[in-house]
């Protein structure tokens, strides 16, 4: 179904729409800063591989990012981090950025890469962050963006909605989106690497 939510003041019910689907082991598609994503509940595997499935990938070589509502989630999925490290993240989220950590036990095995890293993002996006503060913990993501794919697909919900409509729950429509990416920063062997330059600019932030 296609889900029409106001970007700016997301309806609370209408969130709780989304939640409850995802509960239930749905998969969605959903705004951020950035460009869209698709996204489940970390914690229901079948969800998980319905979205591997739908990339052409295998869930154990997948890169997901986690979409948290803030840092409280660190704690959960990660192992500690240093103070500089965390003065960056608090200093730079929410914004358009992935920061690549060393993860902890407690994330779910199926996304432990053999490099044991974990994405987090805080995108500065109200429905996102609505949506993962009401399901209590984070929403796995991947973008609907695809090199091979034309732009419009990233960015207008209808058309995305058009395309994705017998495969996924739910496609919210939340605006517009953008055609870049986050910016992907590796702090999982001490400093700051950028392995991917999208729409965050690291430098104001140091």
């Amino acid at each position: 179904m296609l889900l029409r939510i106001n970007p700016t003041k997301p309806n609370y019910d209408e969130i709780a729409q989304v939640v409850a689907c995802l509960r239930d082991g749905g998969v969605v598609i959903y705004p951020t800063d950035t460009v869209y994503g698709i996204g489940c509940d970390i914690t229901r595997q079948r969800a998980v591989e319905r979205v591997c499935k739908l990339k052409g990938i295998q869930p154990e070589k997948a890169n997901f990012s986690f979409i948290c509502s803030d840092l409280s989630h660190l704690s959960d999925y990660t192992k500690p981090i240093d103070t500089t490290t965390f003065k960056l993240m608090k200093k730079a989220l929410p914004g358009p950025f992935t920061f690549i950590l060393e993860a902890s036990n407690s994330v779910p095995k199926l996304f432990r890469s053999n490099k044991k890293t974990v994405g987090i993002r805080i995108p500065d996006n109200q429905i996102c962050l609505e949506m993962v503060k009401q399901l209590g913990n984070p929403v796995m993501s991947t973008s609907v963006h695809d090199d091979d794919e034309i732009i419009e697909y990233t960015t207008d919900p209808v058309l995305i909605y058009e395309k994705y409509k017998n495969l996924v729950d739910i496609v919210i429509a939340g605006g517009f989106g953008n055609n870049e990416p986050s910016t992907v920063v590796d702090c999982s062997a001490g400093g700051f690497t950028i392995i991917r330059q999208g729409l965050g600019v690291l430098e104001e932030f140091l």
